[in-house]
């Protein structure tokens, strides 16, 4: 239960006591120095590794807990991933943390340029209900090899897997540096209160304006990482039955409550019905008979969500699924054929097991009415065609684009993620997470001799005309 619930002013007077306190210490720890040393930086993302090694049994049962997510996914998706990304991490963590030498201009000679990467300090990162492993610690082994002191602000909504980590990472961590605060709304507000160099957020558009808006007080800097509508784009070329395939398992991964999943199919008129037809025997290979009761199949994380995506199919054409489980809190992956544009479900991020799929004579018609949407944190396209691959690559704007596939981009350690308008700012993962999390800071060292007067006052036209050629 969030202990926004709790009124008490006593007890939330505790919180933000516990709050400056834990903040403090971070800042404390951060002033030691210790953080900058890349050997304890390696130290840190190596007992990290242990911890998800050793305690992914514990890890994968909090995780079925909150979402009944399977084994497989549970490790695809959240263990094994942060595994690759400390792997990539460690091994690259040198060469990122190098002096990066610029070129230095003639009327700066004699003299050289180069960038330093140095922490930031005290970061807080806020982490997801729907990864609630991987969206707390993915930030958090960013912030750790760019040599900050962090503090983790699991998910309240996802219980089991935000005690866990409170429960393990002062185990495994330097508690002085890396520490974990639980808690919901209450706890929230007061550590956004405080002056943190940096917020790493990662949730929905709405709480997302209210961090920004708690950093614009300290202006902290900001990683908001949100979502949206990211549309899937199906051309005639396409192959139908890998399409399928691929949607399916995009869409329905973690019961659609993935913030990169399709959101909505567009798609040509002359193969809607292949595809359709596609989608539904994939459901079934990859489900059975019975969705909604596979063991490789999600559940929503609570009550609430699942009557908001029930309002979803309220007078719409549902071609397939629907079924709602009030009970096991799950619902049947759902198609719903041509929804109108300005029904709910395709104004909302859905969120969940519902996909529409929306015919067009060609994609063409579409790309005006997706690009006045905001803009979305991923693009997919099926098609076969490089000339349409190129078109729709460069008219339409998204944090990521994917082609002939759905989420396998995240894969990809060195390609940057985010988002882009109203799905987010800031780019992480591998060094782009890296540098994320770090101050660039530019340096130029200049010599004593060779001072050439001739930026000095008192100024003449011969100065000027030396300055000309040389600035």
């Amino acid at each position: 239960m969030s202990d926004s619930s709790n009124s008490s002013g006593e007890y939330l007077q505790e919180n933000a006591a516990q709050s400056v306190a834990v903040y403090e210490q971070l800042k404390t720890s951060f002033d030691t120095g210790k953080t900058f040393d890349l050997s304890w930086r390696k130290s840190q993302l190596d007992a990290l590794k242990r911890l998800l090694e050793n305690e992914s049994d514990a890890l994968q049962d909090a995780l079925y807990k909150d979402l009944g997510k399977c084994k497989t996914e549970s490790w695809v998706s959240e263990i094994g991933f942060l595994l690759n990304d400390i792997e990539h991490t460690v091994k690259h963590l040198k060469r990122w943390a190098k002096p990066r030498k610029v070129s230095t201009p003639m009327a700066a000679q004699p003299g050289k340029s180069y960038i330093i990467a140095e922490p930031l300090g005290a970061v807080l990162v806020i982490g997801a209900w729907n990864y609630p492993l991987q969206l707390v610690l993915a930030p958090c082994i960013a912030a750790i090899a760019a040599g900050n002191c962090v503090l983790l602000k699991p998910s309240e909504l996802a219980p089991a897997t935000s005690a866990l980590i409170q429960k393990l990472i002062p185990r495994y961590l330097d508690n002085s540096a890396i520490a974990v605060i639980e808690g919901g709304k209450a706890i929230t507000t007061d550590l956004l209160a405080l002056p943190w160099d940096h917020i790493f957020y990662t949730g929905g558009e709405t709480v997302g304006k209210i961090v920004m808006q708690a950093a614009s007080q300290h202006l902290s800097s900001v990683t908001l990482e949100l979502g949206g509508k990211s549309p899937c784009l199906v051309e005639r070329s396409a192959d139908i039955a890998v399409t399928a395939r691929r949607i399916v398992w995009g869409k329905w991964m973690n019961c659609g409550q993935t913030c990169v999943a399709p959101d909505y199919v567009v798609v040509e008129a002359c193969v809607k019905d292949a595809l359709i037809k596609a989608i539904k025997a994939e459901i079934r290979e990859q489900y059975g008979k019975s969705p909604a009761n596979s063991e490789d199949y999600g559940k929503i994380i609570n009550a609430r969500h699942l009557q908001r995506l029930e309002s979803y199919l309220e007078g719409m054409n549902v071609i397939s699924g629907g079924q709602v489980d009030h009970e096991n809190c799950t619902m049947a992956p759902t198609l719903i054929e041509n929804p109108p544009i300005d029904a709910l479900v395709m104004r909302e991020e859905i969120f969940g097991p519902i996909l529409p799929i929306i015919a067009t004579t060609q994609l063409s018609d579409m790309l005006p009415v997706i690009k006045a949407q905001p803009k979305p944190l991923a693009l997919y396209l099926f098609t076969s065609s490089k000339t349409v691959e190129q078109r729709i690559v460069r008219q339409v704007s998204a944090g990521s684009v994917c082609v002939n596939d759905t989420i396998m981009f995240m894969t990809n350690p060195e390609l940057p993620f985010g988002g882009v308008g109203t799905s987010g700012m800031g780019r992480y993962h591998g060094k782009a997470g890296f540098d994320e999390l770090s101050h660039l800071k530019a340096v130029m060292s200049r010599k004593f001799w060779m001072d050439v007067k001739v930026r000095y006052a008192p100024f003449s036209s011969l100065k000027l005309a030396a300055l000309k050629k040389l600035l």
